[in-house]
């Protein structure tokens, strides 16, 4: 059972990090940049990253919490709908920003990424937060 956890959790992490590994060379920055002052192609891609890395990290600790509270069966549902989940949102992104090249492809990239990761955060909250009686809320 630990082993499948950590497959799973595994498998949860790989798209954000192959998102930011294709960005190149921001990611290996380690200088501290204001992001809020970013002009730089750099300066953007290494907050991009940042942005990307920290809302992966959430949607992960809360896709665990909310896990934790299901039952097997529940728990083995969630994670097939999370696994496909990642899978549309990688295709997804993949397609909003086909059209963006250059250097910019890889910023638009990590941007619809980590939109779309903080999105699925809130739906993941929502459910962890279902009211029991709630018919709207699966259990």
């Amino acid at each position: 059972m630990k082993l499948l956890f950590w497959r799973v959790a595994a498998l949860l992490t790989l798209p954000a990090l192959s998102a930011v590994t294709s960005v190149g060379h921001a990611a290996e920055s380690n200088n501290t940049v204001d992001c809020s002052k970013a002009t730089t192609q750099i300066d953007m891609e290494q907050c991009a990253t940042e942005a990307l890395n920290k809302a992966d990290a959430e949607l992960n600790q809360t896709y665990v919490e909310y896990r934790n509270q299901l039952d097997r069966e529940r728990q083995n549902q969630i994670r097939d709908v999370q696994l496909a989940w990642i899978k549309y949102r990688d295709l997804s992104c993949k397609y909003a920003t086909s059209s963006t090249g250059g250097s910019a492809h890889g910023l638009a990239l990590q941007s619809c990424l980590s939109d779309k990761t903080l999105q699925r955060t809130q739906e993941i909250k929502a459910l962890a937060n279902c009211r029991e009686g709630d018919l709207s809320c699966p259990r």
